[in-house]
């Protein structure tokens, strides 16, 4: 199919005064010492700050987010249930009990699901990875599996899993700051409730004894919830982070940092520059329709686009930048086509910024085209 694009005008949605561009404050120089940092405004779609996002880093305990996404999966599909009582296995309790940061499971303890995931969320347990995963699908070879079917389903293509904890393995468990991003999008959009009930703890009191988070964020941060840090000597200090203020959320990745108060100061100062530096303005919202695309074959000859969620725009603070946009898809769009199909982008470039692209998805259905339809739609395209 040919791509197609099409001229957009949102005049309307846009900040009155559109013209003075401006650029941002400057960064933090403490994030200048992170190898890789990653700052992207999700409520924007929009990225404020990348260095080395693609690149590739060890995850080292940030694999654990990817385990924490999985089980979200299966508790929503119904596969397994938080409230389920499981039984550590010997072997897993001799090989992961102590082995690095632990909840110190017992041969043949018993334990619950929910119990398992915060130690996971909050603990950073590599005991409570193994035990969960055992638990949910039977071997971390089976989970594995299944975190990396979940990865190409979220676009990770840089990213590649063989733990459900990061515990070393010469590199085969890898990631980007850019996927991890992905997964944050996908913890926090997709599993709201569970994000909000397993993630953002401050420690986790287990068997008589408070287990702290080592999250930079929580009870520093305002508004910081997550998400997942992880170390190894190999791989640095590196963070996955979250934070909502006002309804306006931003995720963050440092990587490679080489303290661990270094990885601290890199993250806050990040964070707060995404506040600091940027305004968020509304743009566009949920289901209202921004343009049509052409159909083939279909009882309507186009089909009405609209975003899948509402986006606001983030533009440097104090600035009134301008703004252009246009749909942009591959078309004409085959019918039958179902409400809700994703069928393409909206390209927003603010002045002096890269371009983003915002999901679009069919507002309305569209059957395929009976004799009078295809006899219609021949007329009118003689005409056109």
């Amino acid at each position: 199919m040919a791509r197609k694009t099409v001229l957009l005008l949102l005049a309307l949605m846009l900040p009155a005064g559109v013209g003075a561009s401006g650029a941002p404050m400057p960064l933090p120089a403490a994030v200048q010492q992170a190898p890789v940092a990653l700052l992207v405004d999700l409520s924007a779609g929009q990225t404020l700050y990348a260095r080395n996002a693609e690149r590739r880093l060890l995850p080292a305990s940030m694999t654990k987010a990817m385990t924490a996404l999985l089980a979200f999966d299966l508790i929503a599909a119904g596969e397994l249930d938080e409230n389920a009582e499981v039984t550590v296995r010997p072997e897993t309790a001799a090989q992961w009990a102590g082995q690095g940061t632990s909840l110190y499971l017992k041969p043949g303890q018993k334990v619950r699901v929910r119990e398992l995931l915060l130690g996971v969320t909050t603990v950073s347990a590599n005991d409570a990875s193994v035990a969960l995963a055992e638990a949910a699908l039977g071997s971390t070879a089976a989970w594995t599996a299944r975190m990396n079917q979940r990865a190409a389903s979220l676009g990770m293509r840089g990213s590649a899993f063989h733990t459900p904890n990061g515990w070393p393995d010469g590199g085969k468990t890898y990631v980007t700051a850019r996927d991890m991003v992905r997964l944050a999008r996908a913890l926090i959009h997709e599993h709201p409730q569970l994000y909000r009930r397993y993630f953002g703890h401050r420690a986790m009191d287990w068997q008589g004894q408070r287990f702290p988070n080592h999250d930079p964020f929580a009870g520093v941060v305002t508004g910081a919830d997550g998400i997942k840090t992880g170390h190894t000597r190999e791989a640095g200090y590196n963070f996955l982070g979250a934070v909502e203020r006002d309804g306006r959320r931003l995720v963050l990745v440092v990587g490679g940092v080489p303290s661990y108060a270094g990885r601290a100061e890199a993250a806050r100062a990040l964070a707060e520059w995404g506040y600091a530096a940027w305004d968020s303005r509304p743009f566009v919202a949920q289901g209202q329709v921004i343009g049509r695309a052409r159909v083939q074959g279909g009882a309507a000859r186009s089909v009405p686009l609209a975003l899948a969620r509402p986006f606001s725009l983030t533009v440097p603070k104090g600035t009134q930048p301008r703004i252009a946009t246009r749909i942009v898809y591959d078309g004409p769009v085959p019918a039958p086509i179902a409400s809700g199909t994703p069928l393409g982008a909206l390209e927003v470039r603010i002045d002096g910024r890269p371009a983003h692209f915002l999901p679009l998805v069919a507002s309305e259905s569209v059957g395929r085209a009976g004799p009078i339809d295809r006899l219609v739609n021949g007329l009118l395209g003689l005409a056109e």
